[in-house]
């Protein structure tokens, strides 16, 4: 269990298609442990976690023998419900976060809001169908089960691009940093929760 001066979680998803283990260190140093079976997607996680400034540890075992949807789609939503056990009532974080990352012709938006309302908004038209082994129409499946467990609003544009995995880079990238303004302490919250709710 997360606590306030203790910002970590570590959650398991276990299905009859997947088990799945996720923990994560908010103020780690952006390191990531990740045993997965989908290169490509440990290779996106590693960018979420170096450039959120998280520690993050990842291990997955699917149906990979039918295909990688179940195991990436798992790993997004077992990721989303550790970011919300590890932020715990959200108070005193600054709440938003937004970026954009360029990779050569490739430039990508990503903003977050930790609202409590969960929802995904994604605008990325891939310019190839798979990097490498890796089904680009995945990526949708992963931001939405992070976004929906991690009852966040997340907004993803993809600007341009022409290279896929340089699209792909600037979104995780992005990801990463809009995460970390939005998890970082607000020390002029002063302990609040940045709404007039007083929940988020």
């Amino acid at each position: 269990m997360s606590t306030p001066a203790q910002r970590r979680a570590s959650i398991t998803r276990d299905t009859s298609e997947t088990r799945v283990r996720v923990s994560v260190d908010l103020d780690g140093s952006g390191t990531l442990t990740a045993d997965t079976g989908v290169p490509f997607l440990e290779h996106m996680l590693d960018q979420i976690a170096r450039h959120g400034m998280i520690d993050l540890e990842v291990h997955a075992e699917g149906d990979r023998h039918i295909d990688d949807h179940h195991t990436v789609e798992d790993i997004g939503i077992t990721f989303g419900q550790a970011l919300l056990e590890a932020l715990g009532d959200k108070r005193g974080i600054t709440r938003y976060g937004h970026a954009y990352v360029p990779l050569d012709e490739a430039l990508s938006r990503v903003v977050i809001d930790f609202s409590g309302r969960p929802g995904l908004y994604m605008q990325a038209e891939f310019t190839s169908e798979r990097i490498g082994s890796f089904d680009t129409q995945l990526f949708r499946e992963f931001f939405n089960g992070l976004a929906s467990h991690a009852r966040a609003t997340l907004h993803l544009d993809n600007l341009r691009g022409v290279n896929a995995h340089h699209q792909a880079e600037t979104l995780f990238k992005a990801f990463g940093r809009a995460l970390r303004m939005a998890i970082e302490p607000d020390e002029r919250m002063a302990g609040r929760i940045a709404s007039t709710k007083g929940s988020l």
